[in-house]
């Protein structure tokens, strides 16, 4: 479903230009849950900007469902395959728009009919009623509102989804509530997620396979099985996963 080869990310220019991404490879497969995992500012979320159209200065390869992207330029086509859903749903949202307008919105901007038709179902498919749909983000809490943010990127069926620490931003009790949602959407569904978390029990509930990142580098791609028996290869990620039990501990 999306194939990513020899990814470069940089932002600005010599002899100030950062490289946020260097060299990143990894494949992800029709249906599966694929975690991207590092320390802050290890380049995750940059991938999926990249990957999304919101970052024009990269190259190498980005491929999804067999057809190659190039800059940041995305046809209609792309994002009905392609959506993203992002870390901060108080952010997301248009404060002046009600839910019903940001859902027609998406639908049209996806060709589709029967608007009136679709918004009942896609609340529906998040857990939301009928109720909620000429609400205002102000009239929502957050899971809420990251619950209107999910229908958004479901309303033109797409394949894939980006989804950029999609539960940071929420209280811990509404984490778990989400995170089953879209474990729910993706069965239902058939989709294929791309998931940046900094958090390894979140992937290793959400994940099949993930890759560890280290200062814009891919340093080991491993399945969710070793990574909850602790079997890594490098130092780095067992680091990662013996601070992340400790922090459990505590």
């Amino acid at each position: 479903m999306l194939k990513i080869e020899n990814l470069d990310v940089w932002f600005g220019f010599p002899p100030d230009r950062v490289d946020a991404v260097r060299d990143a490879a990894f494949a992800v497969a029709r249906g599966e849950s694929f975690g991207l995992v590092g320390e802050s500012g290890s380049g995750k979320s940059t991938i999926l900007r990249a990957i999304a159209g919101l970052i024009d200065s990269w190259s190498g390869v980005i491929e999804v469902d067999g057809r190659k992207v190039s800059g940041n330029r995305r046809d209609r086509a792309f994002y009905k395959t392609v959506q993203m859903v992002f870390q901060d749903p108080y952010a997301s949202l248009h404060p002046r728009h009600s839910v019903d307008a940001v859902l027609s919105e998406a639908l049209k901007l996806q060709g589709m009919t029967d608007i009136d038709r679709r918004i009942p179902r896609l609340l529906e498919d998040v857990g939301l009623g009928g109720g909620f749909r000429f609400r205002y983000p102000h009239q929502l809490s957050g899971g809420q509102r990251q619950r209107v943010a999910i229908a958004r990127a479901l309303a033109g069926d797409p394949q894939l989804l980006l989804l950029d620490e999609p539960t940071s931003a929420l209280d811990v009790s509404v984490q778990a509530e989400i995170l089953n949602l879209l474990t729910d959407l993706r069965a239902e569904h058939g989709l294929t997620y791309l998931m940046v978390s900094h958090d390894l029990s979140v992937v290793g509930h959400m994940c099949d396979r993930l890759a560890v990142m280290q200062h814009g580098r891919i340093v080991e791609v491993m399945d969710v099985d070793a990574l909850r028996k602790g079997a890594a290869q490098q130092d780095y990620t067992r680091h990662l996963i013996a601070a992340s039990a400790g922090y459990q501990r505590g």
